[in-house]
């Protein structure tokens, strides 16, 4: 199966194609041969399929989906910790940090896409090509998102970046790996492994209470 089979087939949310298309004219190739992802833990706003400020909290099961993925992730041999400043991912972050004893770098570059007059609405039908009023293009997501992997893969290795669910999307369309909604769930750890060229994705726990609501 195809990247785009895979993108189209299982994720979803309308406009994928069209990221996938973005991400291919700038292919990301990280110097290292492996590093961590995971997305924040739950918020009320996700459980709502809202989309949120940068200023959303995680819910009481955010907090603890937060403290399992800390548990998985204490016996990586992880060395740097890099989150969004949002506030979701900058306290999902902490929580596993303080596991590995470490001390979380945040970058407001790893954000969500700014979805603007949008946020506060639904995202339940989310059509990734929309241009939303005072928030961000997709070309403007994919590439500042390109940019900020780029630079925190070159931090001491391995990395572990914690973001959001549309870093994601993104994350796997630069390097051309198929993800499908069994990856997406709140705080899921992955592991992204090169292979000669090829990257792959593996989950280190997969969630029964985790969805792919965005961001």
């Amino acid at each position: 199966m195809s990247t785009q089979t895979a993108f189209t087939a299982h994720a979803g949310p309308s406009g994928l194609d069209q990221l996938i298309r973005i991400a291919a004219d700038q292919p990301l190739s990280p110097d290292c041969d492996h590093f961590y992802f995971l997305r924040h833990g739950q918020t009320g706003r996700n459980a709502l399929r809202i989309f949120q400020a940068v200023d959303e909290p995680l819910s009481e099961l955010g907090l603890q989906q937060a403290a399992r993925a800390a548990t998985l992730l204490a016996g990586e041999p992880i060395r740097t910790v890099v989150c969004s400043d949002a506030r979701r991912a900058n306290d999902t972050a902490y929580a596993v940090a303080t596991a590995l004893k470490l001390v979380p770098a945040a970058q407001a570059t790893l954000r969500e896409r700014n979805f603007g007059a949008l946020i506060g609405t639904s995202s339940a039908n989310i059509d990734w090509a929309c241009e939303p009023e005072g928030g961000e293009t997709l070309s403007q997501f994919v590439a500042r998102t390109r940019e900020a992997i780029d630079t925190v893969l070159q931090l001491p290795a391995p990395v572990l970046v914690v973001a959001h669910g549309g870093t994601l999307y993104a994350l796997a369309a630069l390097l051309g790996v198929p993800v499908d909604l069994s990856l997406l769930g709140n705080a899921q750890p992955l592991r992204f492994e090169r292979r000669g060229p090829t990257w792959a994705v593996t989950p280190l726990l997969r969630h029964a209470d985790g969805d792919a609501a965005l961001a």
